[in-house]
């Protein structure tokens, strides 16, 4: 359960938002109702909410998704910027270790390359 403490607390804010949203959404489509001496019915209430909810969604919750979890794919996965980081830590790493031990370099770097084959 604490492994998972930020993904129960994220849960339970994001349900108490929606419910809330949902709740003080009645109280409005109750006034509102009325102020046109329209009768309550729960399943223009549904409708108008549903709306409003997935029209929030697809202007922040989406945008935010994708701006995070689309570039961090695209940062880890394929393009350019990635590789250039993991390009130049790995000459360095490589420059270190035949520093430190140029006997064995060549060897411990070719075994490396076999195991762990580029892509």
């Amino acid at each position: 359960m604490k492994k998972y403490g930020y993904i129960w607390v994220t849960i339970v804010l994001f349900l108490g938002s929606l419910l809330g949203h949902w709740t003080f959404g009645w109280f409005a489509y109750e006034q509102e109702q009325a102020s046109h001496d329209q009768p309550i019915e729960l399943r223009g209430y549904v409708i108008e909410m549903g709306r409003d909810t997935f029209e929030n969604w697809q202007s922040e919750f989406l945008q935010l998704i994708w701006q995070v979890a689309g570039l961090s794919f695209l940062l880890c996965v394929g393009s350019p910027q990635s590789k250039e980081g993991d390009d130049r830590r790995e000459a360095k790493i490589d420059a270190i270790l035949k520093l430190l031990s140029p006997q064995d370099a060549n060897r411990i770097l070719a075994e490396l390359t076999e195991k762990y084959p580029k892509k």
